[in-house]
């Protein structure tokens, strides 16, 4: 426990320090590769809703990202930005259905019964890239869509995902406003999925709806 606690710890630090480290590279240098603006974001999402309710497994998420914003223009009165996202999930999945695992999962899939349905703790790694789309509602508050694709790692394996290269997507649907001169709050909500597009087997993958909360702050 101490050695996951210890990791995780790590992670976020290495998240937090990235970036803090592209903050203060602002004051010396600007291109349009930095980044006018950086944030933080937790989400927290499962399969328990009113969307997906599969009897079969339990699947919930705590998401922390790490969040560099760049600004791609306008179009009527519509703002465009690109959000680069580092980040780690830490999951909790366990299989509620045994028969789930049949023998196309091969020979000793009764043996495998026995391990997928052990309850799981896993991480999963990953760089997303969101596109995000925002409308101007108030004088401090925006509406914003953000449709994401990332690269990730899963480390473990379960019935439904094999471990190691996947893909994950996500859609939400939130609102930022405005704190300061610099400084904004952001809470949405979110769609999310994790496959490999059967580059490995199994692959039924998961899907969440969750919430999320975000902090964000305007580089000089």
């Amino acid at each position: 426990m101490l050695q996951k606690c210890s990791l995780k710890s790590y992670i976020l630090l290495l998240i937090f320090a990235c970036v803090i480290t592209s903050s203060y590279g602002q004051k010396s240098s600007k291109s349009k590769f930095s980044p006018y603006k950086v944030g933080l974001l937790f989400n927290h999402a499962n399969d328990k809703n009113f969307l997906f309710d599969d009897k079969d497994y339990s699947y919930q998420t705590n998401t922390y990202k790490g969040q560099l914003f760049y600004n791609l223009g306008s179009w009527k009165k519509l703002n465009f930005e690109l959000i680069v996202q580092p980040q780690i999930q830490f999951l909790n999945h366990k299989l509620n259905n045994e028969f789930f695992v049949q023998p196309v999962y091969g020979d000793n899939y009764l043996e495998l019964r026995e391990v997928y349905t052990k309850q799981k703790s896993m991480n999963l790694y990953a760089l997303e890239l969101g596109l995000a789309v925002k409308k101007h509602i108030f004088s401090k508050l925006d509406a914003q869509f953000t449709a994401s694709l990332g690269f990730s790692y899963i480390d473990t394996e379960t019935e439904r995902l094999a471990s190691g290269f996947t893909f994950i997507e996500n859609f939400s649907l939130g609102f930022n406003y405005k704190t300061s001169t610099k400084t904004f709050v952001y809470l949405g909500g979110n769609f999310g999925h994790v496959s490999n597009l059967n580059f490995q087997f199994p692959n039924d993958g998961y899907n969440v709806l969750g919430i999320e909360v975000g902090f964000q702050y305007v580089l000089d």
